[in-house]
C-alpha cells in the first residue's frame, strides 16, 4: 500500500468484471476514501459488500452506461455524498460475437458502439458537468485494438479507436479547468473478446505479445497512475499496456 489515492473519491463502471474488480481493489489499497462501484446489475457487485478498511465508503449502484442521464445522476450522488468526486474510470464494455464483417449483425455493431463508445462519452460528459469546478482525473479504458487491427472484431476496434480520440478531444477542451482525461490501451487477456475465437487464433494472438498474454493486475498500475496526482502533468495520453503487442 502506497497511498497514491489517499483521500480520493472515485466512480468506476464495469466493476463486476475481472478488470473492474482489480481496479476497485487497487483503489482501496492505494487509500481511496470513497468508491462508487457500478455495473449493469447491482447483484453482481456483492463481492464488494465487505472490502477495504471500515473507514472506506464503498457504494454499489446499478448503471447502464448507455443511459446518460442515469450516469450523470450517479456522478452527482457521489459528488454530494463525499463533498467532491475526484476520479471517474470508464471501464464498462461490451464484447460482440467474433465475426468477419460480412457476418456482423447491425444490432451487434450498434450495441458494441453504444456501450464502449457512447457509454464512455456519457462518463466523460458527466465528469465535465460534475467535476469541472475543482478538476480531477478521468481514465477511459480503451484497447490496443484501437491502435492496431484485430480480425473478427471490427465493432470493438472501431469503438475503442473512438474512445482514444474522444479522450484527446476532451483533454484539450478541459485542460484549463484542471480536468485531466487519459486512457489506457491494454493488450489481450485470455478471456473477454478473445474467448470463442477460431481454433488457433488465441495462440496466434499470444505469439504477438512478446511478454505473453496479460492479466487485469498487469493493467491496474497504469490506471492508478493516471488517476493519481503522479500524472498531474499528463492529459490526452493513450497509455499502452500490451506486453509488447504494438511493437513493430
Amino acid at each position: 500500500m502506497t497511498d497514491r489515492l489517499e483521500g480520493k473519491t472515485a466512480l468506476v463502471t464495469g466493476g463486476a468484471g475481472a478488470l473492474g474488480s482489480a481496479i476497485i481493489r487497487a483503489f482501496l489499497a492505494e487509500g481511496a476514501r470513497g468508491v462508487m462501484v457500478t455495473d449493469l446489475r447491482k447483484e453482481s457487485l456483492s463481492q464488494f459488500s465487505q472490502v477495504g478498511p471500515s473507514a472506506v465508503d464503498v457504494v454499489q449502484r446499478a448503471l447502464d452506461v448507455t443511459d446518460g442521464d442515469a450516469f450523470e445522476t450517479l456522478a452527482r450522488e457521489a459528488h454530494e455524498r463525499w463533498d467532491g468526486l475526484d476520479i471517474i474510470v470508464n471501464n464498462a464494455g461490451a464484447v460482440p460475437p467474433n465475426a468477419r464483417i460480412h457476418n456482423i449483425a447491425t444490432e451487434d455493431w450498434t450495441r458494441t458502439l453504444e456501450v464502449n463508445l457512447t457509454g464512455t462519452f456519457h462518463g466523460v460528459r458527466a465528469a465535465t458537468r460534475v467535476m469541472r469546478a475543482r478538476g480531477g482525473s478521468v481514465v477511459n479504458v480503451a484497447s490496443v485494438s484501437a491502435l492496431t487491427a484485430w480480425p473478427y472484431a471490427a465493432p470493438y476496434c472501431v469503438a475503442k479507436a473512438g474512445v482514444v480520440h474522444l479522450t484527446r478531444v476532451a483533454a484539450l477542451e478541459y485542460a484549463k479547468e484542471r480536468l485531466r482525461i487519459n486512457c489506457v490501451c491494454p493488450g489481450a487477456f485470455p478471456s473477454g473478446i478473445h474467448s470463442g475465437l477460431p481454433d488457433g487464433a488465441l495462440d496466434a494472438i499470444e505469439s504477438r505479445h512478446p511478454l505473453g498474454l496479460g492479466e487485469p493486475e498487469d493493467v491496474v498500475g497504469a490506471i492508478v497512475y493516471l488517476a493519481s496526482e503522479e500524472s498531474r502533468w499528463t492529459t490526452g495520453h493513450a497509455l499502452v499496456v500490451d506486453g509488447g503487442y504494438s511493437l513493430p
